[in-house]
Parts: structure tokens; C-alpha cells; sequence
């Protein structure tokens, strides 16, 4: 047996201050979060949606074809986007927000990449399924005899195009090949049971991933550039305190978003783990942050180049 070290970062349980921090930060993805905590709740718990039955439709029985549907669906989401979008930060933090909508805590599990194994013939498939039945013991605890939500356990598998592939590349590995079909077997084992267990991809390479496994996600998330009103809000954000006027605000919107054609705009990492930081190391010790320094850190700065998502071949 594959020790959880092996297969997984430190367990982490939800909701803790760094990672509640993290998601209280990612602001202007409001409509995200707000679907997210919707899909979650219902994967997670679907009894919540009797609940919500009993005050809006209270003639509907317990029992009925569009409840049904929503159950059956396999614990995936696909969180999809150029790189520095968030997806990442949101897998890893949502919980948090998860944990006190439907009140229980939530156990962070996150895939190493060692999962995909060395090659050797069945390692990749054994370590997939080892990941999944350590992963499942977990979540199987989420639940008492009675039915009783007592935790969620979210997986979070970063780069998933590293690990789930799709099987129409000629030029992939039969252990490959092996890798996505025992992912998939696991995902369907647990489509339908109500074992709370919620499964969340991310990836930069959505069209890499294997059709079969975007079939069958509950959701896909995408995730872009902040737009005008996000940069925005990022900014002011940041920046509150500083004494910064709107005027200042307004030049560092557009001095960080698309300057012409083919040329996009900051990503959120760009604002927040990159400009931010400069701007404020740049004005220290000396100096203060004025609306010029600004301005010129930004240009000089540059956006991250996008990621182009190709498809396999």
C-alpha cells in the first residue's frame, strides 16, 4: 500500500485562516464562487435540495426525475483557464466557504504529481486507484449511518492535463492510456452514492484533456483575465489604505489591460503577486507609492504571456 505522504500533500481541514484569507482575496470572481458554492452543496449533500424543495415546492415528491439527475452526476468539476486566473487559489479555498454554507468541515486532499508514476507497466493505474481508495475511506466518514452530513472531502488534482490526457494522442503511452481509463472507472464509482466527495480539476489545457473525462464533469469553470471592472476591483483592494485617488486607480486599470490586439491584459496573479509587490518594494524604504510609480511599474512590468491551449494530436 502507497503511503498518503507518497501520494498526497499534508491533509489540511477547512476552514483554516490561510486558506480563508486566500479565498476572501480572490475578489471580483463573485458569480464563480457564487455557482461554485451551489454546484458543491448539492454534489456534496444533495438532501439540501429537499430543503430547499420544502419551501418552494412543497406539492414536489422526495423522489422525482429532476432530483435524479442532479444525483447521478459524477462528483467532477473542471476548473479551466489561462494561467494566473485563480484556479488554483479557488480549488484549494472554496472549501472554506463550502464548510460554513452547509456547516461541517471540509478535508483537503491534493494529488501529487508523483501519482502519474514512472512509467513502469500498472503503476500509473495502481497509484490512481490507491489515491482513490485513501481518498474514498475519507469521504465515506462524511456521512453517518443515518444519512447524516457530518464532512465533505475535496480532491484537488492541479495540471490535470499531466494525468488524464486524452487517449486520441498518437504519440501516447499505453500506461497513459491505463492512467485514464482507472480515473475514469473511479470517478463513476462514486457518481451517484452520496458519498460526499467532490473531485476538482485544474488545468491550462482544457481541449488536452480527455473527452470522456470533460463528459462527464458535473461542471466546467472557465477562468480568464480580469476584465476592466475586476482589475478594478482587485486594485482598489489592494491599494486601500494608500490613499490612492480614483483618478490613480483609473490610469492603473488601463495601464494593465490589453494594449492592442494580441496583446491581453494582467492576470490576477500578475496584480496581485507581482504588481502589488514590486510597487510596494520599489517606494521602500524611501519613497511613497505616488500614481507615477505606479503607473511605470506596470508598464514596465508586462503581463505574463498567455498559455496557448492546443489541442493533442
Amino acid at each position: 500500500m502507497t503511503s498518503s505522504t507518497e501520494l498526497f500533500h499534508p491533509l489540511v481541514t477547512l476552514p483554516e485562516p490561510v486558506r480563508q484569507d486566500r479565498y476572501n482575496r480572490l475578489v471580483g470572481l463573485d458569480d464563480v464562487k457564487i455557482r461554485l458554492r451551489k454546484e458543491a452543496a448539492v454534489l456534496a449533500d444533495p438532501a439540501v435540495l429537499s430543503k430547499w424543495a420544502d419551501t418552494h415546492h412543497r406539492a414536489l415528491p422526495r423522489v422525482n426525475a429532476a432530483f435524479t439527475l442532479l444525483h447521478d452526476r459524477a462528483p467532477l468539476l473542471l476548473f479551466a483557464g489561462d494561467v494566473g486566473s485563480g484556479k488554483s487559489a479557488l480549488a484549494e479555498s472554496f472549501g472554506c466557504d463550502l464548510a460554513e454554507f452547509l456547516d461541517v468541515p471540509v478535508n483537503l486532499f491534493r494529488l501529487k504529481l508523483s501519482a502519474r508514476g514512472t512509467g513502469h507497466v500498472g503503476e500509473m493505474t495502481a497509484l490512481i486507484d490507491e489515491a482513490f481508495e485513501q481518498v474514498g475511506a475519507e469521504a465515506s466518514l462524511g456521512r453517518t449511518a443515518s444519512g447524516k452530513l457530518q464532512a465533505v472531502t475535496v480532491l484537488v488534482i492541479d495540471e490535470a492535463d499531466a494525468l488524464v490526457q486524452s487517449r486520441e494522442a498518437s504519440q501516447m503511452h499505453h500506461e497513459d492510456r491505463a492512467g485514464v481509463d482507472a480515473f475514469l472507472a473511479n470517478i463513476d464509482r462514486f457518481a451517484g452514492t452520496g458519498v460526499p466527495l467532490l473531485v476538482v480539476m485544474c488545468t491550462n489545457r482544457l481541449t488536452a484533456l480527455d473527452p470522456a473525462v470533460k463528459r462527464r464533469a458535473a461542471e466546467t469553470f472557465m477562468f480568464g483575465r480580469p476584465n476592466e471592472d475586476q482589475r478594478r476591483e482587485v486594485l482598489t483592494n489592494a491599494f486601500d489604505g494608500f490613499e490612492l485617488t480614483e483618478d490613480t486607480i483609473e490610469k492603473l486599470v488601463a495601464a494593465t489591460g490589453e494594449r492592442g490586439s494580441g496583446h491581453p491584459g494582467f492576470t490576477y496573479s500578475d496584480l496581485t503577486q507581482r504588481l502589488v509587490p514590486t510597487a510596494i518594494l520599489t517606494a521602500y524604504p524611501d519613497a511613497a507609492i505616488t500614481a507615477d510609480l505606479l503607473i511605470t511599474v506596470a508598464e514596465d512590468m508586462g503581463p505574463t504571456p498567455p498559455f496557448t491551449d492546443v489541442a493533442a494530436s
